[in-house]
């Protein structure tokens, strides 16, 4: 069953629906036995996160879909804004 975005933006109200962003980076990196992806997409000065089972496919370059809700989270004891991803897709 595929999500819409339009459904889940209507269900949810925190989340944010964002269209045909291009990711300028797209790091992977193993937390437990999670795959943690963290996007920097052009013209965004904060990361986007999600969890993945395995590896995903890099998407530098790439334009994506993207469906996400704000949140912060502690570095180095400095509370840092971070995009938490529900749902992303290639477009």
């Amino acid at each position: 069953m595929k999500s819409d975005p339009e459904e889940l933006v209507a269900r949810h109200a925190a989340l944010v629906h964002s269209d045909l962003r291009k990711v300028v980076s797209h790091v992977q990196r193993r937390s437990g036995e999670w795959i943690v992806n963290t996007l920097m997409l052009e013209g965004y000065d904060v990361r986007f996160r999600y969890k993945r089972k395995r590896m995903y496919r890099n998407l530098e370059g790439a334009c994506v879909n993207l469906t996400y809700y704000p949140a912060t989270h502690p570095v180095a004891g400095i509370e840092m804004e971070i995009m938490n991803v529900v749902r992303i897709r290639r477009s």
